[in-house]
């Protein structure tokens, strides 16, 4: 009945009264800008994007009014006039973070809630929720507050040692607070665990402070009331914050008698004689407490405890929680890696360890902007979890593939983008190759109803022959660009109908097999006629974003066709043409710099065209990934993307679950990778970890033949280097690959033994193979 109301009559009539633009006329004139497609914008972003922005205006309201509070760190830095991540507000109708968008999730590898501590240690202990601050007084009144800290005063590091633990160090004025926070599983309940040190040499106060904001912006605190043994909180009748001992003082304050923090001391250092006040009700939802703990030593310590059974058992999986599994048996089956640069060994073992914690229940990009479900980000995350042996993992999440199929072979995540069954359908295949076991009969039957979907998906014949035979305008990957008809669509397209080909045929299903092959390769026709039909000054020799776009950052999309899914051979042409021109536009500080949406530097794109580079041999493959490794914040995480002057990220989760996968596989193919029916060993290691004496190793790293692990011993004239390969499943039962040693600064051999060394000889004079341009050209250059 709805279809039938006059809305967009109603809607302009009441505009006109009230002296409002038409609406109607300003979104045709927006959507004018894209492609016409049947979903102009996904409504899962849409809800996505009310909520940021909601939160947005509630920030507007309570942050600029009130800069005498303790704000979180991107709050102090961003609001400041004097430092470089400072935004004028002016007609920013909501204000959000848009310059410290950094954080790192603690937990269990078996638990999906993932608490997160922002870089000067606040922590938030549940999804979207309120945090726990920790500050420190002397005896004269001198206070050290993190969040106020510049970098220098700081030191956060993650420790992987037995766990996943955040430690955060501030020092200023002699005083020094140290927290370390983790979650651990206590009598098999999970919690927060706090670990807090403070020194001061003429001792002071210790506080614990409960704060209505996370590192998004404000989250409301409607009531927070005393524990009765005074050791602590209850917050808005929910969640406990237990301190081992009870408190010398409990204050609360609400919105309208303002920040806890101005009743710990007066303008002259002295402590305020306050009334204790154990709770508070606050109806504007601002509320705040703090717990003061004196110590008249130097040094007080003290240990926190929050609870999760209550989140645990929301979650309604209260019963896949196995407290039992533990960090190091989680990563007993990852391939280790063995280097001779710490920075980025340590980068892999965080990468691994963050793969681990977001696949607890469905793989999610990130623990908290991002902690939903895409295929898309599930898929590449996944790619680099079978190449590193957590198969079971990956076995564990797409047995739940079926149940988000749609009744017409589609995997949605969200309406509107036509990459989802592609990208299933080929990391089914990868999980068949690398496992060697066969998939089970649900998955099959979804296989075939995904290849009936892109095949009558794709736009047979509208009178447009630029994009004739490919996927509609959609979404896609949202840094793409307006709604178009994406070669991004059309590669995983192709790619899921090759790899549903080969998973029909190992089953020997020899005529479904063909049919697959045989979609794959009409719409590699479809795709191919496309290109060649963009005029030569929109493609300048390569792969633009789409056919009716120029050759701009969205074209990086289309770089997928050789990275990850190798539809090109090495070094092709247009490949080439695309990534040259990426360099010589879109890079800045060595990264690639995406101008839309993202408007940073991105870490996963940025290792993607050095995936490309390492393929085609190209040593410009090694500044790329040194860029990216800096890029990472101390705690080895990477933003969605990265402010080019603040160094913190700018869109996106914290931290970012496809950006560590990417770094995961940079490591593993720069040590052995798959190209073609073969494997090609060594040929991306650094000319430095290769320098006489050293040793270096990576694995064990699942392939289609088995799982190889590399060992490398150099000395002054050769290199010893090691191929170990183990075969399971069904991959016992394929020939043995074509090996490639290609170390650069040594001799290449070809057809090299397998379980058993080879020896291959330093090139004389220190030669290296000549990479296709100089290592410097335009990585880092001022863009254009």
């Amino acid at each position: 009945m709805f279809r039938f109301l006059p809305w967009k009559f109603i809607v302009q009539r009441a505009a006109r009264a009230y002296g409002m633009a038409d609406p109607a006329l300003w979104l045709a004139r927006i959507r004018s800008f894209a492609q016409p497609s049947e979903v102009a914008e996904p409504i899962e972003l849409l809800r996505a994007g009310v909520l940021f922005h909601a939160r947005g205006i509630v920030n507007t309201k309570a942050i600029q009014h009130n800069l005498d509070w303790v704000w979180p760190y991107w709050v102090e830095r961003q609001f400041d006039p004097e430092d470089t991540s400072f935004i004028p507000r002016a007609f920013s109708f909501s204000h959000v973070n848009l310059t410290h968008r950094n954080w790192t999730a603690i937990g269990l590898p078996e638990l999906s809630i993932y608490p997160i501590v922002d870089p000067r240690g606040l922590i938030t202990p549940i999804q979207d929720g309120w945090s726990i601050d920790f500050w420190l007084i002397d005896s004269r009144g001198r206070m050290l507050i993190p969040s106020r800290l510049h970098d220098e005063a700081v030191c956060q590091r993650l420790q992987l040692e037995g766990g996943l633990t955040v430690a955060t160090t501030v020092r200023q004025h002699g005083l020094e607070l140290r927290t370390e926070a983790a979650v651990l599983a206590a009598e098999g309940q999970p919690a927060v665990v706090v670990s807090v040190e403070a020194a001061s040499a003429s001792g002071g106060e210790l506080v614990v402070a409960v704060r209505p904001y996370n590192p998004e912006g404000v989250q409301f605190i409607d009531r927070i009331e005393s524990r009765p043994a005074q050791d602590g909180w209850r917050v808005n009748d929910r969640l406990e914050v237990i301190a081992d001992r009870p408190a010398d003082r409990l204050l609360a304050s609400d919105y309208a008698r303002g920040d806890v923090f101005g009743w710990l001391v007066d303008a002259d250092g002295r402590a305020l004689d306050v009334n204790e006040q154990a709770a508070t009700t606050c109806k504007v939802g601002m509320a705040t407490a703090a717990g003061v703990f004196k110590f008249g030593g130097s040094r007080t310590d003290l240990r926190l405890r929050i609870p999760l059974q209550r989140e645990l058992a929301e979650l309604g999986n209260a019963g896949a929680f196995d407290p039992r599994v533990t960090w190091q048996a989680s990563r007993a089956c990852a391939a280790t890696l063995s280097l001779p640069d710490d920075r980025l060994s340590f980068l892999y073992d965080a990468a691994v360890q963050t793969l681990i914690l977001f696949s607890a229940d469905d793989i999610v990009p990130g623990p908290y902007t991002y902690r939903r479900f895409w295929f898309r980000d599930a898929c590449l995350m996944m790619n680099a979890m079978l190449a590193i042996g957590l198969i079971d993992r990956c076995r564990r999440a797409v047995q739940r593939f079926p149940d988000r199929q749609m009744r017409n072979g589609y995997f949605r995540s969200q309406e509107g983008e036509w990459d989802s069954n592609g990208q299933v359908l080929w990391i089914l295949d990868r999980l068949v190759a690398l496992s060697g076991e066969p998939l089970p009969g649900s998955l099959m039957a979804a296989v075939g109803k995904a290849v009936s979907w892109i095949d009558r998906k794709r736009v047979r014949s509208d009178g447009e022959p630029l994009h004739a035979g490919l996927l509609p305008a959609g979404f896609s990957a949202e840094h793409l660009g307006p709604n178009d008809h994406y070669y991004w669509d059309d590669f995983w397209s192709e790619a899921g109908l090759r790899a549903a080909s080969r998973l029909y045929q190992r089953l020997g299903r020899i005529g479904d097999a063909a049919a697959a092959r045989a979609k794959a390769n009409d719409l590699r026709l479809a795709i191919d006629r496309s290109i060649q039909r963009i005029p030569a000054w929109r493609a300048l020799g390569g792969i633009p974003a789409s056919p009716h776009r120029r050759i701009d950052a969205g074209a990086v999309g289309s770089l997928v066709a050789d990275y990850p899914l190798q539809l090109y051979p090495p070094a092709a042409p247009r490949i080439m043409a695309t990534v040259e021109a990426l360099l010589r536009r879109c890079f800045l500080h060595g990264g690639f710099f995406q101008d839309m949406i993202h408007s940073g530097i991105n870490a996963y794109l940025t290792l993607d065209i050095a995936q490309t580079l390492l393929r085609a041999g190209d040593a410009r493959c090694q500044n790329l990934v040194e860029s990216v490794a800096r890029f990472a914040s101390p705690t080895g995480q990477w933003p969605e993307a990265i402010h080019p002057h603040s160094g913190g990220g700018c869109m996106g989760d914290g931290q970012h679950g496809w950006a560590a996968a990417e770094w995961v596989m940079m490591i593993r193919n720069l040590f052995i990778r798959e190209e073609g029916d073969g494997l090609i060993v060594g040929s991306g290691l650094f000319d430095q970890w290769l320098q006489p004496g050293e040793e270096l190793g990576f694995g064990p790293t699942p392939t289609p033949w088995g799982a190889a692990t590399i060992a490398i011993r150099t000395s002054a004239t050769t290199a010893e280097v090691t191929i170990k390969l183990r075969p399971t499943g069904t991959t016992s039962q394929a020939p043995p690959p074509a090996v490639r040693v290609a170390l650069p600064g040594f001799r290449v051999v070809d057809c090299a033994p397998i379980n058993e060394p080879v020896y291959v000889d330093r090139l004389p004079g220190g030669q290296s193979r000549a990479p296709l341009q100089s290592p410097c050209a335009y990585v880092g250059e001022v863009r254009s």
